[in-house]
């Protein structure tokens, strides 16, 4: 008799489709989601939840965030499954991080953390202490994510390979700057293990850094060999963020290399990539390929768009990381603050129960313990303030720049609208200066990243003596600053930033291997001519820092809406154009 074919039940589906087969096949998976979709009717109720849960980790890994979130609650909320509830929860923790929603991301995590020692399921404790590992690293504590990797290497479940382990290892190694390049024998090794069970996102992804840091070291053709060999397999795993990744490193690569046809074309399929995803690094890199590769073409008006573009993606690429490592800081000593308060309630409720049982002549005799009860107490409720003292330093530090001590972007920018609103009630005028270093880059590939901070630190020494106490003055970002002038003018304006260039044109490095000169170029505009608001002001400014960039640098060009004029200074000195 011929054989009939015996169909799989619903369980032996979700069992395939809930496995390594997710990352290594996941065409394969899509498809058998489909299936229990089909048959959804033959599963029970816990089955049913099971396989939503799927489709909320099928949304996320599709970037389709806001589905997945909405599915993944309806688990959390309904299920009476503890451990899949547990999986649902730690896969929030990295949607959340992915829709910079930090500060819930490590809530959450904290409370995961709190259920991990309840955890007996190895494959369920392995998925949880790979989120918060994956989380940590976006936060900058890579000590911690890699001891969170090391548990996850000491308890391999069945049916899991080193792979996923290995890499979080791997790439808080990248992001902390110790990464070496393939012929790391822990990079090897953790290539070798993603590639023998299948699960091409992770070795994909190692590859990436591998690329970065070949970059880094100046290497780009052998960058661009490795991210050539395996992009085709990084667009069929369907991954955006490891795509986009190959995607920018190949235009970066290349522009190294000269190819700027292949260069431009990879930097516009980045931007394509990370066009629903927001700010990344991808996205940052893709917009400063198209940004030079326009500018040695002399096409300075795509030129300056691609560098708007690439300022914007930078900054906030850069405003993003420090507002993970706040959020992490804050929530920590949240945390804390709360474990301390629920001791003195402990403490009290101890002294409440003392009084309560014993008579008078008992409270007497006990009047030493209640004492020294009070004094843990007053020491708790010290402690507690101490924490909430230091949650304010966490707010005023993120609010300066680490290097130079003066205002960070962030705050730069809140308090520049603030004043501006201020000044357009009294009628009062505004300056804004845009300040760039000249050659910047060249002072750190020749002398190295620690003179270059030299030159930053003492460009703002030159500078701060010449502002007033209700003048703003920040970094924007590496080389650029900007500073904002109370009640000034176009003529005071553009004197007081002649003094600015003058200053810095005058301030040495004398402690390097040889002196270095430095100089700036500067951007001046005013409420006079372009508004109130700082957005525009920003604009026009950055259209003429860049004017005086293309014209020669060290000089000063002012941006107004009423023509081309050149100033008239003493003979040698450097002349502020006005540029419309």
């Amino acid at each position: 008799m011929p054989t009939v074919p015996v169909s799989p039940t619903p369980a032996s589906l979700l069992d395939r489709a809930d496995s390594g087969i997710k990352l290594s096949d996941h065409a394969q998976f899509a498809r058998l989601l489909d299936q229990l979709d089909v048959r959804r009717n033959e599963l029970t109720s816990e089955q049913r939840w099971h396989l939503q849960y799927l489709r909320g980790w099928q949304a996320a890994y599709q970037g389709d965030y806001d589905r997945s979130r909405a599915i993944l609650d309806e688990v959390l909320e309904k299920s009476d499954d503890d451990v899949l509830r547990f999986r649902a929860s730690a896969t929030l923790i990295n949607i959340l991080g992915d829709g910079r929603r930090y500060q819930e991301a490590f809530l959450r995590l904290s409370q995961m953390q709190d259920q991990l020692p309840q955890i007996t399921d190895d494959a369920v404790r392995y998925q949880g202490l790979g989120e918060a590992a994956q989380l940590l690293i976006s936060a900058g504590q890579y000590d911690l994510a890699t001891s969170y990797a090391d548990q996850m290497l000491a308890h391999i479940p069945p049916g899991e390979s080193t792979c996923k382990a290995m890499y979080f290892k791997l790439h808080a190694r990248y992001r902390s700057g110790t990464l070496g390049d393939t012929e790391d024998p822990m990079l090897r090794d953790g290539i070798a293990a993603c590639t023998s069970s299948g699960q091409s996102v992770f070795a994909n992804a190692m590859r990436a850094d591998a690329a970065g840091v070949m970059l880094r070291m100046g290497r780009a053709t052998e960058a661009q060999a490795l991210l050539q060999r395996n992009y085709a397999d990084a667009l069929r795993d369907q991954y955006i963020p490891v795509s986009a990744q190959f995607e920018a490193m190949l235009a970066l690569a290349n522009w190294k290399l000269g190819d700027v046809p292949t260069a431009e074309k990879f930097a516009r399929l980045a931007v394509a990539s990370n066009s629903k995803s927001g700010v990344t690094e991808p996205l940052s890199m893709a917009y400063d390929v198209l940004y030079r590769i326009a500018e040695g073409r002399g096409d300075y008006r795509d030129a300056l768009d691609y560098h708007e573009k690439f300022m914007a993606a930078d900054k906030g690429y850069l405003d993003d990381i420090s507002a993970t490592a706040l959020a992490y800081q804050i929530v920590s000593q949240q945390v804390q603050g709360k474990r301390q308060e629920v001791q003195a309630l402990n403490k009290q409720n101890v002294i409440l129960k003392l009084e309560q049982a014993l008579d008078r002549k008992a409270v007497e005799n006990s009047r030493l313990y209640i004492t020294l009860l009070l004094t843990v107490i007053a020491f708790i409720v010290f402690w507690v303030y101490r924490l909430k003292r230091s949650q304010l330093r966490f707010m005023w530090l993120s609010r300066q720049d680490s290097l130079t001590g003066i205002c960070n972007r962030k705050h730069f920018i809140e308090a520049a609208e603030g004043l501006l609103r201020h000044a357009e009630k009294a009628g009062k005028p505004v300056a804004l200066l845009l300040i760039d270093l000249d050659h910047f880059k060249l002072v750190n590939d020749t002398h190295g990243h620690t003179v270059g901070d030299q030159v930053l630190k003492r460009a703002v020494d030159a500078c701060i003596p010449l502002l007033g106490h209700r003048d703003l003055f920040g970094r924007l970002g590496g080389e650029e600053f900007a500073i904002i002038l109370s009640d000034s003018n176009h003529a005071h304006a553009l004197h007081r930033a002649e003094e600015v260039r003058a200053a810095i044109a005058n301030a040495r490095i004398t402690d390097a291997p040889t002196d270095i000169n430095i100089s700036a170029s500067l951007g001046v505009v005013t409420t006079e001519y372009s508004g109130y608001q700082f957005r525009q002001l920003l604009i026009n400014a950055d259209h003429a820092l860049y004017k005086a960039k293309r014209d020669g640098r060290n000089r000063v060009v002012s941006g107004r809406e009423d023509g081309a004029t050149i100033l008239p200074f003493a003979a040698g000195e450097k002349k502020v154009v006005l540029e419309r």
